[in-house]
């Protein structure tokens, strides 16, 4: 039997040929990336196969015959809540002239009020909600720094996310309180959860500057809008003091602290650290959702909230930490509605959930709980074929739709997080140490795996086994470690440092360059490489699951 390192080696490129004009320009792109990946047994390298093909199929031209992503499945377009935003953003790793596409054609396609169309079909732009969640503006900064800072690029998307962030604060702050308002269900995405009960799917007459009148409830003070709009503004400070405008930076961050300090004052319950929607009579609408991670993606709260949050929340089996997470509703509330057959934010797993998570975890450096979330998901990834929207938290069978572009983005995602070669956009490398887990009856997963994938012109193989790991730079032997660990180097393959990826300590020696180097890095510490030697830079420590 061949290693997962020898079957990587004599693979083809990733994503087949294409059979479109937009599918063969992915082609090209994932050829470009140099990106790889085996395992043995074979069943989740199988499904990374799958994904990479089905990915062709969510690529269309737009009306000037460029390649965009399309959300895919039933979903005819491109959705700024999503496509536009995070898939475009995980996309940016391995197709960055596509994802870059994708980012544009938002803002080429604005309205002359400012207000961006939350989705984009053949028809052209649509603009009958706002379908805000995931920040644009730290999309596209992200994408900017991972793919060659082309100004060109910031400075037109400064400009519409400016407009657009003139439009919200024109039109959804009717309260006067600082946070953004909820017209409607599918302002939010949040199509059949309890959160909107009793609240139209749709504004009135379909305006996005109106909400119905007659309602009890509206409008809403939503604190993922508002947190979407916090963090916004947060990157639009950094583009602005990186397109060398100060005095606009120096506002924006003026403007996000205000964001931020109307969503504490008016959204946060401080007795369940929990943040609430606020109804038109200024009570908390008290349902427990997803609500929470997207107010932590968007970088909301300090590392003391965040380790609650997943003791209290996240991490607990009785709120979010299903047997496969993350719930979309609290498993203990009793609207919740495990059913994932049908387009639902009731209680089933979405997969837009599980791509925006990872950013919260590692901004507090949580890698190793993160780990917890991902290994289940994997197990389930191995038994998908039809990459739909949700999963059953209880058994991980996949649910609604298929061929849904943010479920094949997280299969690449999260392999990519575990056991590959994951650029960041601080120019860091991240060599993952990790295999995936037997979680599912047993049914074993992998005893080795082997990733590739160019950087700079340069290809890096990473090999992991259940004792060792090893990293190639041009097929030479750069370094070998122990398993449990992420190596971090600089874009050109130089040791910048070590974090513990998991909850036990790991010790040993790393062999780089002709040097041993001794080690113990304990679950989420990270060690600075300095002068030859490791340096203790962080240690958090771990947050362990609750069950009640």
């Amino acid at each position: 039997m061949s290693t997962a390192l020898e079957r990587l080696r004599a693979k083809g490129a990733l994503g087949g040929s294409g059979t479109t004009e937009a599918g063969q320009a992915l082609h090209a792109e994932l050829v470009g990336s140099g990106v790889r990946f085996a395992a043995w047994p074979p069943a989740l390298e199988d499904v990374y196969d799958r994904a990479a093909d089905k990915l062709a199929e969510c690529v269309k031209p737009d009306a000037q015959g460029r390649a965009v992503l399309q959300e895919g499945g039933v979903y005819h377009g491109c959705w700024l809540e999503s496509t536009g935003t995070i898939n475009a953003e995980i996309l940016a790793r391995f197709c960055p002239e596509i994802a870059q596409t994708t980012f544009e054609q938002f803002a080429e396609l604005q309205r002359a009020d400012g207000l961006l169309p939350y989705k984009v079909t053949g028809d052209g732009p649509v603009f009958k909600q706002i379908q805000l969640v995931t920040p644009p503006a730290r999309s596209v900064w992200r994408h900017y720094l991972l793919n060659g800072r082309s100004r060109p690029f910031l400075v037109k998307m400064y400009a519409a996310l400016a407009r657009y962030d003139d439009w919200l604060a024109q039109y959804r702050n009717t309260r006067g309180t600082g946070c953004v308002e909820a017209f409607c269900t599918f302002d939010t995405g949040h199509d059949l959860s309890p959160r909107f009960w009793h609240i139209p799917d749709t504004p009135e007459r379909d305006d996005p500057t109106r909400y119905d009148p007659h309602s009890p409830l509206l409008p809403l003070l939503a604190p993922d809008l508002t947190a979407s709009v916090y963090c916004s503004r947060s990157y639009l400070s950094r583009i602005t003091a990186e397109l060398g405008q100060e005095d606009a930076a120096r506002l924006w961050s003026a403007k996000a602290e205000e964001t931020r300090q109307s969503l504490v004052a008016h959204c946060l319950d401080e007795r369940d650290g929990f943040f609430y929607d606020v109804d038109n009579s200024g009570r908390f609408v008290r349902i427990q959702s997803d609500v929470l991670l997207r107010v932590l993606a968007c970088e909301v709260g300090d590392d003391e909230f965040f380790a609650s949050s997943l003791e209290r929340y996240l991490l607990n089996t009785r709120k979010f930490f299903a047997k496969y997470p993350f719930t979309s509703i609290a498993m203990d509330d009793p609207r919740f509605d495990p059913f994932s057959s049908y387009n639902t934010w009731g209680g089933a797993v979405n997969f837009l959930s599980l791509i925006r998570a990872p950013h919260a975890f590692e901004r507090h450096g949580r890698h190793v709980e993160l780990t917890w979330v991902m290994q289940p998901i994997l197990s389930a990834m191995s038994r998908m074929s039809r990459f739909g929207q949700c999963l059953s938290p209880w058994t991980g069978e996949e649910g609604y739709t298929d061929t849904y572009s943010p479920a094949i983005l997280c299969v690449l995602d999260y392999i990519e997080r575990l056991c590959g070669i994951l650029p960041a956009s601080d120019g860091e490398l991240w060599f993952t140490g990790l295999l995936p887990q037997t979680m599912d009856h047993g049914m074993k997963l992998a005893d080795d795996t082997a990733y590739s994938r160019r950087v700079d012109g340069v290809e890096y193989e990473l090999y992991n086994t259940r004792e060792e790991c090893a990293i190639y730079q041009d097929r030479r032997l750069l370094c070998t470690f122990p398993a449990g660990v992420r190596v971090m180097t600089d874009r050109t393959g130089a040791l910048l440092g070590l974090a513990g990826m998991t909850v036990r300590p790991v010790e040993g020696k790393l062999r780089y360059r002709g040097q041993e180097l001794p080690f113990r890095v304990a679950g989420n510490e990270i060690l600075q490489f300095n002068r030859g030697s490791f340096v203790a830079q962080a240690a958090p420590g771990v947050i362990y699951p609750t069950h009640g």
